[in-house]
């Protein structure tokens, strides 16, 4: 890996992050808060919530055995790409490499950012080889994407190959593992402080049940989360995000019943997706969908939204022709999809 101070922008390097009136306070327990301009009516609202998430990271560091220096949030996983970009990429000079097809906003933050974004096909099992990235990056490629289970395939990235280009790239590899909790693979948390230019995306959008809080994280080096913070905005995650995340922490044991469930209802829809005469392929899956291809995608796909039955067609992805992407609802859903589809007249 370059030194860290080698891949941050030179502008973020000099940056003087703004200081906001909850930074700037520390010290004995207070009751009168006169420093941030806010309401004093309408508690608890009326308060800015922690710029630094410190109570929510610290049990988050409990639940998934890392330090709090190692923990970002942001509104979203989708703020955690963006920062990377803000933070690392030089608009007009650098570049980033990531598989092909895989999750939409890495090109999106790209695009924003005006950071060229290079696409490195997989093949047809749907997985990549390190040798390739590093054969389409060069001197200016400063992230690396690596979606596992990658989305819209569902499969994990053979792991020999993801921990080849970590230990061989020289920027930084971002891993998202945004449905980890549906794969029996382990998360690659636990390699940090082995990999100094590692950056573990995860979500509470999935299996945890709250996409509607929009908290994502990413995990890294407590340097790397050091900058990041430099860059993010001052109160990036809002006090009810903040204490809906608390709650959920705090009911693991429903989050893992909902796993497990899911996970079982997942290997009985794609056994039935594959009987349906429209089925040509149903792909392995290791989230909580599955890719399959089917004789016409647009066609079925439209066919199902006048059912009231909402998929998502991937057939403009590369080898994603004729592909469906089915998410696992509840055991009802499910079966209501397949009669669709039994009902299906082409």
């Amino acid at each position: 890996m370059k030194p860290l101070q080698e891949l941050i922008r030179p502008n973020i390097r000099n940056l003087k992050p703004y200081s906001s009136a909850r930074d700037e306070y520390k010290g004995a327990a207070a009751s009168v808060f006169l420093d941030a301009n806010e309401n004093p009516y309408n508690p608890p609202n009326n308060r800015y919530p922690d710029p630094l998430q410190q109570e929510l990271k610290a049990r988050l560091a409990e639940v998934k055995n890392v330090s709090s220096e190692q923990i970002f949030l942001g509104n979203g996983s989708d703020e955690a790409i963006d920062i990377l970009f803000r933070t690392f990429c030089e608009p007009g000079r650098d570049n980033v490499v990531a598989i092909d097809p895989t999750y939409g906003m890495y090109q999106v933050c790209a695009d924003v950012n005006d950071i060229e974004y290079r696409k490195v096909p997989l093949d047809e099992a749907f997985q990549f080889s390190a040798g390739k990235i590093r054969a389409a990056a060069d001197q200016r490629t400063k992230l690396v994407f690596l979606c596992s289970p990658n989305n819209p395939t569902g499969n994990e990235l053979r792991r020999n190959e993801v921990e080849k280009l970590i230990q061989t790239f020289d920027g930084l590899v971002v891993f998202d593992e945004a449905y980890r909790d549906f794969s029996a693979a382990p998360t690659l948390l636990k390699r940090l402080n082995d990999y100094p230019n590692l950056v573990v995306l995860q979500t509470f959008s999935k299996a945890w049940g709250s996409a509607a809080i929009r908290l994502g994280a990413a995990f890294a080096a407590p340097e790397i989360i050091a900058v990041i913070n430099k860059v993010k905005y001052p109160y990036n995650v809002s006090l009810p995000t903040q204490k809906a995340a608390m709650d959920m922490l705090s009911n693991r044991h429903k989050v893992e019943q909902w796993v497990k469930t899911l996970v079982e209802e997942r290997e009985i829809l794609m056994a039935n997706f594959a009987q349906l005469p429209v089925t040509e392929k149903v792909f392995p899956s290791d989230a909580n969908f599955f890719l399959a291809r089917v004789t016409n995608a647009v066609e079925i796909y439209n066919y199902l939204v006048e059912q009231g039955i909402i998929i998502r067609n991937r057939h403009t992805l590369a080898r994603c022709e004729n592909c469906l992407r089915v998410t696992v609802g509840t055991q009802a859903e499910n079966n209501r999809l397949i009669q669709a589809l039994k009902n299906y007249k082409k």
